[in-house]
């Protein structure tokens, strides 16, 4: 004869509480696993830009982030942005320097490829092409979304790398040359792999492509 056993109220609350845990567990394992679940992923096709021949889209990890260039700020700044573009030298380079809440840097054509990355010199590559000189004279406020190039503690060093502020910076403001702005997609940067213990991310993600829309 099978005798059945009922579950008594506890071991009924404690199996409940089990299959939550469970449940709770997995849904917290998928979230940080899939950090780009609830970025919006833009289809620069579906927007009429005003000035598309100044329009960049650059493709990382969770997306596209859509760049309007101001090559009426900073025309050689743009113009070796927008070379270094047409070249496709921009892809699969690393962000090789984020500073979480507040800025993404990338651009380093020598040592920061994906095929060649160089942990010890990252940061100080070159793109071959020579320095060009600052752009600082113009009034801009550089606010969140910003994209200017980066350069030494001198003036006139700027080359290939650049950078995008993910907050309102006012002390970049003639110190660093504008040239552009995030225009849509400013969330895939704030998703982009960041350290807590170094501004340069060991392991870090990748640039996939950067084109001009036109």
């Amino acid at each position: 004869m099978i005798k059945i056993v009922k579950a008594s109220l506890h071991e009924k609350l404690i199996f409940i509480f089990l299959i939550l845990l469970g449940i709770f567990t997995l849904s917290f394992t998928i979230l940080i696993k899939n950090k780009c679940l609830f970025v919006k992923n833009i289809n620069p096709q579906e927007i009429n830009f005003e000035k598309p021949k100044n329009i960049v889209i650059l493709n990382a990890e969770c997306g596209n982030v859509i760049i309007e260039l101001y090559p009426e700020i900073s025309p050689n700044g743009v113009e070796r942005f927008k070379k270094l573009i047409n070249l496709k030298a921009y892809d699969d380079v690393a962000f090789h320097r984020v500073i979480k809440d507040k800025l993404v840097q990338a651009g380093d054509l020598e040592y920061g490829k994906r095929s060649q990355l160089d942990y010890g010199k990252i940061g100080t590559g070159k793109s071959g092409l020579g320095l060009i000189k600052s752009e600082i004279d113009a009034e801009f406020n550089f606010k969140k979304g910003t994209v200017g190039l980066a350069r030494s503690l001198k003036y006139d060093t700027e080359d290939s790398q650049f950078f995008i502020i993910l907050d309102d910076e006012p002390l970049f403001e003639g110190e660093y040359t504008p040239v552009g702005k995030v225009i849509y997609g400013i969330k895939v940067l704030e998703k982009i792999k960041y350290s807590h213990r170094s501004e340069y991310v060991l392991r870090p993600d990748f640039l996939n492509t950067v084109r001009m829309f036109k």
